[in-house]
């Protein structure tokens, strides 16, 4: 076993069913730049929400294997549909900390004492595991929750019309049910969506507080690290290291924009299968620098 110090020094891992969890990786490298970090991105086998319980369960379980093997000391599931539906099983079988998004957003958003009328926008898939609407009622009871699925952002986000007339009038028409309403508070429950804040607060009155749900997980992951006294050396310099299942170049193209700065080489990884975790560890560089 190795010391204290090189276990502070492992990477964070995080784990996503594509590219959108790099907003949380954006933020966490923002609040903590001394820690190692180890990105797996399952693009081949994106999007998760249209997979069954138990299949995305499977896949939750073999990103989860990966990490394990690369020596990860936590792991963040940055991933709104595998922290549904996989989460508990995950949490039972492996000794790892693990930590899912949505406790974080929810924590966020009961933080101020006064929120009474939550919207919630997300993809379908998320809105329909009514996973954010049941852990909200869990929490405080007399909330009144208003899930409202807009599976026309993410498409829009990756095409980068973050200022784009048309996903304005895209968004507009998600809030505008909400907003009818009377929310006071609105959850962001896709890790693509922090990249429309700016948009989001022209559109939003001011008295509807925004819950960013990659600052909130950052955040939250702070207090873990610090909690089990996991804060890697100030002293050191985190690097990034990202692995994904498929290496098609539109995937490196939204690495930047979500990172907001170049992702470097990127590997392929290769989950399942016969091969060990080893060799999946060894799998080649094959996407170079963006310049």
């Amino acid at each position: 076993m190795g010391t204290l110090t090189d276990v502070n020094s492992a990477p964070l891992g995080f784990l996503d069913s594509g590219v959108g969890g790099l907003t949380v990786v954006h933020a966490v490298r923002e609040l903590l730049p001394a820690e190692n970090i180890l990105y797996l991105g399952d693009t081949a086998r994106l999007p998760y929400a249209s997979k069954s319980p138990e299949i995305i369960r499977q896949f939750a379980d073999e990103d989860v294997r990966f990490l394990i093997a690369h020596g990860v000391k936590m792991i963040v599931v940055t991933c709104n549909t595998a922290a549904a539906h996989a989460l508990p099983r995950l949490l039972a079988q492996y000794r790892v900390p693990i930590l899912g998004v949505i406790e974080p957003g929810v924590a966020a958003a009961l933080a101020d004492p006064k929120a009474e009328r939550i919207g919630i926008i997300a993809t379908r898939g998320t809105i329909g595991s009514h996973a954010y609407q049941h852990a909200l009622a869990q929490r405080r009871t007399g909330l009144v929750i208003w899930g409202q699925a807009a599976p026309l952002l993410v498409p829009l986000i990756e095409e980068n019309w973050l200022e784009h007339p048309a996903t304005r009038q895209v968004l507009q028409s998600y809030l505008d049910p909400l907003l009818d309403k009377g929310i006071d508070t609105l959850l962001l429950a896709c890790m693509h969506y922090p990249l429309l804040v700016p948009m989001l607060k022209e559109l939003l009155p001011p008295d509807v507080r925004l819950v960013d749900s990659a600052t909130t997980c950052a955040e939250h992951l702070q207090r873990e690290l610090t909690r089990l006294r996991l804060l890697a050396p100030v002293a050191q310099a985190g690097k990034l290291e990202l692995y994904l299942t498929d290496l098609s170049a539109s995937f490196l193209q939204l690495a930047r924009q979500f990172l907001k700065q170049s992702p470097g080489r990127i590997r392929r990884a290769v989950l399942g299968g016969k091969s060990s975790p080893t060799a999946r560890a060894a799998e080649s560089c094959c996407l170079p620098a963006c310049g």
